[in-house]
């Protein structure tokens, strides 16, 4: 008589991923809809038993998959989006499955544009990156991640480049960036260090030199992949 086959491997469920399953169990459970607020990160973390860095990586998780959004001053909002998210371990894994595709993108797409960019930009182009990069200051300043001011920096770079295809490429990519961009922002210590690599990138389009503005975009996506999601694939 010959042995049945064994079940599939079980998957290992990683602690923020359980947290953000919590999370959105407790969001439906208790009837929240879009607009409303979570309760604040300290009393969550409390309430679940968990560190504020594993309950900030969930919720982080949540917002890149769309269940929630995190607002600087204004705490933790659900979106309407919550009510089609049933499978949320499943969503997280989606979205870092394809991550590497993703940066993969972005770094042929966008060392191209600050390459174009040293070379094409113009005064005007100059002041709407050093505004994109003053505005991200300001919110990081304030405590926010620099979320808004990031999506400006490299929507001003992209502008910057003078090429209306690279530019629709962006555009058709927007989405999937923003979700890298939310990851990456989210984690410990990224907000200051992504400024800084917006800072050398912005120095080398200002001084007109494609090679150093290349390399400067390449350094700031590699910056970008080092993600948790990545780092702690099992």
């Amino acid at each position: 008589m010959s042995a049945s086959p064994f079940p599939a491997r079980l998957l290992r469920t990683r602690l923020y991923e359980q947290v953000a399953e919590q999370i959105s169990a407790w969001i439906g459970d208790n009837g929240l809809g879009a607009g409303d607020k979570l309760p604040p990160e300290r009393e969550l973390a409390q309430r679940l038993g968990v560190s504020r860095a594993t309950l900030s990586q969930a919720l982080v998780a949540l917002e890149v998959v769309g269940v929630v959004e995190v607002r600087h001053g204004d705490g933790t909002i659900v979106t309407s989006r919550h009510q089609k998210s049933t499978r949320i371990v499943e969503a997280i894994r989606s979205h870092a499955d394809r991550l590497p595709e993703i940066i993969e993108t972005r770094d042929a797409l966008e060392t191209k544009i600050a390459s174009l960019a040293a070379v094409r930009r113009t005064e005007e182009d100059l002041a709407r990156i050093d505004e994109a990069l003053a505005a991200m200051a300001a919110d990081i300043e304030a405590g926010g991640r620099g979320v808004e001011g990031d999506e400006r920096f490299h929507g001003a770079v992209t502008a910057a480049s003078h090429s209306l295809l690279l530019a629709r490429l962006m555009d058709e990519i927007g989405d999937l960036v923003k979700e890298t961009r939310l990851e990456s922002l989210g984690q410990p210590g990224r907000p200051q260090d992504s400024l800084a690599g917006h800072r050398a990138i912005a120095e080398a389009i200002r001084a007109g030199d494609p090679a150093a503005a290349a390399q400067a975009m390449h350094a700031h996506v590699e910056m970008v992949s080092d993600v948790a999601l990545l780092r702690e694939q099992p």
